[in-house]
């Protein structure tokens, strides 16, 4: 069988490493005329135009299919590192604080999740738009149901899509139609990741809500579902709010702070990652860096909600690794271009601003670092998996004029990250296949 290859053309950046606070120069790879070679659904090679079509096979580059995007900046797909599907249809809820806005519009919104035909619906309504937005892998909360799972495996394994989920471990201090026990969460859960983990692109993520809604001994099972396979990911939430860290500390005494909850539980570790981590101690930051859990910055949702200012500049320092996250529902957009721009409005708040190509560092190889699939996807690198993402500079008339006679790569990626939105998104493509066009 013949094997598929695509050459693309175009404006090609990808990342190698976090470029810190000086911008590196050797930390990025920037080709102003580029190409990337795509055999199968992988990065073959990748270069300045000239000199890869020079090294390329004729026959193989005359057998391939040809797409030309010059002018435009080709990156790699956007990862979202934090993310609620079922909370699609409450973005956009009048605020309060968090523990109220759960109550007032998340558990509502959850509780329809039971049915299949909803859960399908939304599920695909919330890829759709991802892939608008460029983001071609996220790390997704389902609702406690494991019918809302099966619904988001099966339409992201329908697009091929990179993407993890998991059902929603909650047994306590939530509404009767949305707990579980820790017996029907052990059997929910060892299903699901028979049925879904590790088929095609798709892992699972144990993922208890967070701690104030599971026992400890719901919270020592999810830490021994963890422990049971090399390869699981865990996913939940942490020092989101005073409030909430003043509940945990009320409702687990011993520990020593909220971080120390999950740590008694084995929840920490490669593959986990915390949303939010905005207010943290000294010793939490310690303790995340040695054990490598990864923490999702989820500007947009801590700005709508009140909840703080997450310290990226501390939290790299420490040796974290960091992703970006758009926190659908309490996000305020699917855009991880407008969440960019939330971001270096927060790292103004520290005095230290968040350079263009650090945040766009953070949106693509941060963010599969974060999740522990960087060896699959974050760059162009050969052998990685093709998922990328074609942008137009100019796509607004905003824009247009904001880049007139200045569109220079950093100027260019700093407008679009202050002023874009799914416009920009001219293209997306999965394993080298277009899956999505802006529609003109």
């Amino acid at each position: 069988m013949q094997q598929r290859h695509q050459l693309v053309r175009g404006r090609v950046l990808h990342f190698l490493r976090d470029p810190g606070e000086q911008d590196a120069a050797d930390s990025f790879q920037y080709w102003p005329d580029g190409a990337l070679l795509i055999s199968e659904g992988r990065i073959a090679d990748a270069g300045p135009y000239a000199e890869l079509k020079a090294r390329t096979n004729e026959a193989l580059l005359a057998g391939a299919e040809i797409f030309d995007y010059s002018g435009k900046l080709i990156l790699p797909g956007m990862v979202d590192t934090h993310c609620h599907y079922p909370q699609s249809g409450v973005i956009a809820s009048f605020g309060r604080q968090l523990l109220d806005w759960l109550n007032d519009y998340t558990f509502p919104a959850e509780a329809a999740f039971r049915d299949p035909e909803i859960a399908s619906a939304t599920a695909e309504y919330f890829l759709d738009r991802l892939l608008a937005h460029g983001t071609t892998t996220a790390s997704v909360f389902s609702t406690v149901h494991r019918e809302s799972v099966d619904a988001f495996m099966g339409s992201a394994q329908r697009r091929k899509l990179r993407m993890l989920t998991g059902k929603v471990m909650m047994d306590r201090n939530a509404p009767e139609n949305l707990r579980d026990t820790v017996a029907s969460a052990e059997r929910d859960c060892v299903d699901l990741i028979a049925r879904w983990h590790g088929k095609d692109r798709l892992r699972y993520s144990i993922t208890p809500r967070f701690a104030p809604t599971s026992t400890a001994a719901q919270l020592t099972l999810a830490g021994e579902l963890y422990a049971s396979r090399p390869d699981l990911h865990v996913q939940s939430h942490l020092s989101e709010n005073l409030d909430e860290i003043a509940w945990v500390k009320s409702l687990f005494p011993d520990c020593r702070d909220y971080l120390d909850v999950y740590a008694h539980h084995g929840l920490l570790g490669p593959r986990t990652i915390y949303g939010h981590c905005i207010h943290l101690s000294q010793a939490e930051l310690a303790l995340m860096s040695r054990s490598g859990t990864a923490a999702a910055f989820c500007p947009s949702s801590n700005l709508f909600l009140g909840s703080g200012f997450f310290n990226h500049a501390e939290a790299a320092g420490s040796d974290i690794r960091v992703g970006l996250a758009t926190d659908v529902g309490g996000g305020t957009s699917f855009s991880m271009l407008q969440t960019m721009g939330e971001a270096y409005k927060v790292s103004q708040v520290h005095q230290r601003p968040l350079s263009p190509l650090r945040a766009w560092f953070l949106a693509t190889l941060g963010g599969a670092q974060a999740l522990y699939l960087d060896e699959f996807i974050g760059n162009f690198l050969p052998g990685k998996e093709a998922d990328f993402i074609v942008l137009d500079a100019h796509a607004s008339p905003e824009l247009e004029f904001r880049l007139r006679n200045r569109d220079n790569l950093i100027e260019t990626l700093f407008a679009m990250m202050i002023l874009g939105d799914e416009r920009c998104i001219h293209t997306t493509h999965i394993l080298g296949e277009r899956i999505h066009a802006r529609m003109c």
